[in-house]
C-alpha cells in the first residue's frame, strides 16, 4: 500500500462507532486518525475496518503510548509493533506526545509533564531519534496541556520544541486547545505561544474541546468531549493567517455525537483552511 500523500484539509478521529459512515463518506479532503495502540494486532475485525478505511481515505497514526520524556527508552516490542503497523497502513503522518507515561516498566494512564531542561531536552531527542530509525520516518511532536506551574523550566516551551525540532528533524503537531487551555491555566498568552513556533515545522494541527474542573473552578482541563470552543476557533484562524493551512484534526473522545455533526465541526475547520488557501494564491499571482 502506498503512502498518500498528506492532504491540507481537515481530518476527523476515527471512531469505531463511526467505522461505516467513515467508510462511506466522500467529502473532499476528508482524513482520519486513529491511535495505533488500538490496531497493533496481527489480524482481527478491528485491523481489518481500518484497512478498509485506509482505502477510502488517508489515515494518520497519532500515539499515546510511547512515554518519549519518561526516564526510559521507549519500549522495544511496542516500537517494533508500531513500526509493523505503519508498514502494513502507510500514515500519512505519525505522531506523538511531549509527555511521559512509563516508569521502571509501569505504566500511568495520563500524559504527564515534564521539566524543560537541558537533561530532558537530550533524553527527547534520543528518543525521538530512536523512534524515527525503528520507523524509518520523521514522526510529529504535540504541545501538552498544563495545569500547574513548575519551577524547574530552564526553556519556554515553544523554544524547548524548536531546539527538539533543530536537534532531531522531527516536525510539530500543534494542537490549538492544549495552548488555550494551558495559557488560561498559568497565566501566559497564548497568541504570542503560537507566533514562536516555527512555522516550518508544523505538520499538523489539532482542535478540540474543553471543560471546567468541577472541584477547582477557573482551571480549564483537555477534556475532547465538548465542540471546539470559540476562542480556540479564533487561535487556529491566527495561527494559519500566520503559517498557511495545514492538516487539521478535529478531536473528540468523550460525549462523542453522531458523524453528521463531527462533520460539519470539521466543515468549519475545512473553510477556514480553505480561504486561507485562496489568500495564499492571490498573493502569489
Amino acid at each position: 500500500m502506498e503512502a498518500t500523500p498528506v492532504p491540507a484539509g481537515a481530518g476527523l478521529g476515527l471512531k469505531p462507532q463511526h467505522f461505516d459512515a467513515a467508510l462511506s463518506c466522500a467529502a473532499p479532503g476528508l482524513w482520519f486518525e486513529a491511535h495505533p495502540e488500538n490496531y497493533m494486532m496481527d489480524g482481527g475485525p478491528r485491523l481489518a475496518w481500518l484497512e478498509a478505511v485506509r482505502g477510502r481515505h488517508p489515515i494518520a497514526l497519532h500515539g499515546v503510548s510511547l512515554s518519549l520524556a519518561g526516564p526510559d527508552a521507549p519500549d522495544a516490542a511496542h516500537l517494533q509493533r508500531l513500526a509493523r503497523l505503519a508498514a502494513r497502513i502507510e500514515p500519512v503522518l505519525v505522531s506523538e506526545h511531549l509527555a511521559w507515561s512509563r516508569a521502571d516498566g509501569r505504566y500511568f494512564p495520563d500524559l504527564l509533564p515534564v521539566p524543560r531542561t537541558g537533561e530532558t531536552l537530550a533524553r527527547l531527542a534520543a528518543n525521538i531519534a530512536r523512534t524515527q530509525d525503528v520507523l524509518k520516518r520523521r514522526i510529529a511532536l504535540e504541545n501538552p496541556s498544563h495545569y500547574l506551574h513548575m519551577d524547574c523550566h530552564a526553556w519556554s516551551e515553544p523554544e524547548f520544541l524548536g531546539e527538539l525540532v533543530r536537534r532531531t528533524g522531527c516536525g510539530l503537531l500543534v494542537d490549538v486547545n492544549n495552548v488555550h487551555v494551558s495559557a488560561a491555566n498559568l497565566g501566559i498568552d497564548a497568541a504570542a505561544y503560537l507566533a514562536q513556533l516555527p512555522a516550518d515545522a508544523i505538520e499538523e494541527i489539532h482542535l478540540a474541546g474543553h471543560s471546567s474542573d468541577h472541584n477547582l473552578p477557573g482551571l480549564l482541563v483537555d477534556s475532547h468531549d465538548a465542540a471546539v470552543a470559540p476562542s480556540v476557533w479564533a487561535l487556529y484562524r491566527t495561527l494559519v493567517a500566520r503559517i498557511g493551512p495545514r492538516p487539521t484534526l478535529i478531536e473528540r473522545d468523550g460525549n462523542v455525537p453522531a458523524f453528521d455533526e463531527l462533520l460539519a465541526e470539521r466543515d468549519t475547520a475545512q473553510d477556514i483552511l480553505a480561504a486561507s488557501r485562496q489568500v495564499q494564491e492571490e498573493c502569489a499571482s
